[in-house]
């Protein structure tokens, strides 16, 4: 057992040397009920401002809620702040429409009550 504790230990370390970048997840909020006549030259702002960032390979994950109209965001970041400052620069936050509340994330380690 304790090998295996080892294994999981060194492949996480491992990968945060070599990646060094935070799993952020971010809820959307709306803030203003926006409908103005650039509405949808804004919406296609944000789907191509999406698209940039998940070709940096910044936003991983994207979705809509099922149960409630909101995106929900996995990025992979230096840090919370640099998640803020990418969100930020979304067209829709920009024009105060939504906002992000951000939360960082870090691995699951309670596989190891298993091996007690």
């Amino acid at each position: 057992m304790q090998a295996f504790k080892n294994i999981v230990i060194f492949n996480l370390v491992k990968h945060l040397k070599e990646n060094n970048k935070m799993k952020i997840l971010a809820l959307e909020k709306e803030i203003l009920n926006y409908s103005g006549s650039d509405y949808s030259n804004i919406l296609a702002d944000e789907a191509k401002t999406v698209w940039d960032l998940q070709k940096q390979n910044i936003i991983r994950e994207i979705y809509f809620r099922a149960d409630v109209k909101c995106a929900v965001i996995v990025l992979e970041c230096d840090n919370v702040e640099h998640a803020d400052e990418i969100l930020n620069n979304l067209p829709l936050v920009k024009k105060g429409i939504i906002e992000f509340d951000i939360i960082p994330l870090m691995a699951y380690n309670g596989y190891e009550r298993l091996f007690k």
